[in-house]
């Protein structure tokens, strides 16, 4: 089941390689599966990288591209003080990318130029660890509190650090409505969608 109309500018237009395209295509199915919704959503979306004129490639971002999608659906902000890479599988489960320290050391370079203000890190695969190499200026950063490393395995974790909120509804669990698991939030969205137009007046005499 397609729950997504999903097009891909950056794809349609050449500028992105197969394995990018292959990732947008795994978070979209990762989010059918994982969110089991009961009917197709009443939604499309476009994804573009703007201001990017060069070609794009890789699964990198598809960690990145779920988050994204994720956050359109919920009508939930992304935190831009938190970079994140990694790609995932159908099942949520988050794998290795390569190039992980230039990715953690680049994102604290604008950090701090901007100035650290010691929420600001970096989502990576947990699987990624034993690769870091990092700068002596980004483990002392780091030591200090004033610069963040988060492994994760997989989805849940990722959105819990992201939205912080549970992506699915957990059973025997009490929520207040400001921390309502993603689930809930995504259903009532269609919810309301999916309810036909109130008949008013003007459209009686239509």
């Amino acid at each position: 089941m397609q729950i997504l109309s999903l097009p891909h500018i950056e794809r349609k237009n050449e500028l992105a390689g197969n394995l990018h395209g292959k990732g947008m295509m795994i978070a979209q199915a990762c989010l059918s599966n994982i969110l089991e919704l009961p009917s197709q959503l009443p939604f499309s979306a476009s994804l573009v990288f703007e201001q990017s004129y060069g070609e794009i490639d890789g699964d990198s971002a598809s960690l990145a591209i779920f988050c994204v999608l994720v956050s359109a659906l919920a009508e939930l902000p992304l935190p831009q003080h938190i970079a994140v890479t990694g790609s995932i599988d159908q099942f949520g489960l988050v794998h290795a990318v390569g190039g992980v320290n230039d990715k953690i050391e680049g994102f604290f370079t604008i950090c701090q130029r901007r100035g650290l203000t010691g929420k600001q890190g970096v989502i990576i695969p947990a699987t990624t660890i034993q690769q870091l190499s990092l700068s002596d200026e980004v483990v002392s950063a780091v030591k200090n509190g004033e610069f963040f490393i988060f492994p994760v395995e997989d989805i849940y974790q990722t959105c819990e650090l992201i939205f912080q909120r549970d992506l699915l509804e957990e059973e025997n669990k009490i929520y207040e409505d400001r921390k309502m698991p993603i689930s809930r939030l995504i259903q009532r969205r269609i919810d309301f969608r999916a309810e036909p137009p109130k008949k008013g007046l003007l459209n009686f005499f239509r």
